[in-house]
């Protein structure tokens, strides 16, 4: 079975504190997250080696956006969002 199998997805946004590195402003921006949760049973279909990935795997989130752009109106770059880990387990 794939991996897509045993999560259930959806989109979010968090807010997170960014510094553009060209004009040196700090503000905050919606980032985009994809969260995968873990059913709570396994789906059907599943032999022994599917259940012992499912007992292992945990629910967690993906960082989608990896550039934002400046709010400042005088500068308005986009630039790489840094200092925030791609992966976060729920």
């Amino acid at each position: 079975m794939e991996e897509k199998a045993f999560y259930k997805e959806s989109k979010t946004t968090k807010p997170a504190t960014l510094n553009c590195p060209f004009c040196r402003t700090a503000d905050t921006y919606e980032l985009n997250w994809l969260v995968r949760k873990k059913l709570d049973r396994i789906p059907g279909g599943a032999d022994e080696r599917d259940r012992a990935k499912f007992a292992k795997w945990m629910s967690y989130m993906v960082l989608l956006d990896d550039k934002a752009m400046c709010k400042n109106m005088r500068c308005r770059k986009r630039f790489d969002v840094s200092g925030i880990k791609t992966t976060a387990f729920i």
